[in-house]
């Protein structure tokens, strides 16, 4: 007859057994680890202090770098201020000047006396016996080549 390859599981009793032997010499091998864990576990503790004041400045420094240096730290905000002071003097600057454009145009549709100096300066016109003096065009400036000719 032919063996039958169906397992056996073993029984409880078997397991408690087992797990009753080895007992002992787990119980060993905890309190071996215990004796050479506890001199450094009692230095940990009497150190405790220092450590967690170590370990609060060491997290302070980081924040302060952080917040110093970091994507929006005090020299990028320092920065991105100057840009901004100047950006808005620009701004400032630009409607200054949209207001003095705006005050000419308005002046061209409404003043008399505006419209004829436009039309004297961009389009030399003149009254009846004036005459226009247009200044001569400058000479153009001569080559900056210095080389010898042949």
């Amino acid at each position: 007859m032919a063996k039958s390859k169906i397992r056996k599981f073993p029984s409880a009793q078997d397991g408690l057994r087992a797990m009753a032997e080895h007992a002992p010499h787990a119980e060993a091998l905890a309190a071996s680890w215990i004796e050479i864990a506890r001199p450094a576990a009692q230095r940990l503790y009497a150190l405790r202090r220092r450590i967690a004041t170590v370990t609060v400045a060491l997290l302070a420094g980081l924040l302060f770098v952080h917040v110093m240096f970091g994507a929006n730290g005090m020299i990028v905000y320092k920065q991105k201020r100057t840009e901004y002071d100047s950006l808005h003097q620009r701004i400032l600057q630009e409607q200054k000047e949209n207001d003095l454009y705006t005050q000419h145009i308005q002046a061209l549709k409404t003043d008399e006396k505006a419209i004829e100096k436009e039309a004297r300066e961009q389009l030399r016109y003149a009254r009846p016996g004036e005459y226009v003096y247009v200044p001569s065009e400058p000479a153009p400036p001569p080559p900056a080549n210095h080389s010898a000719k042949n």
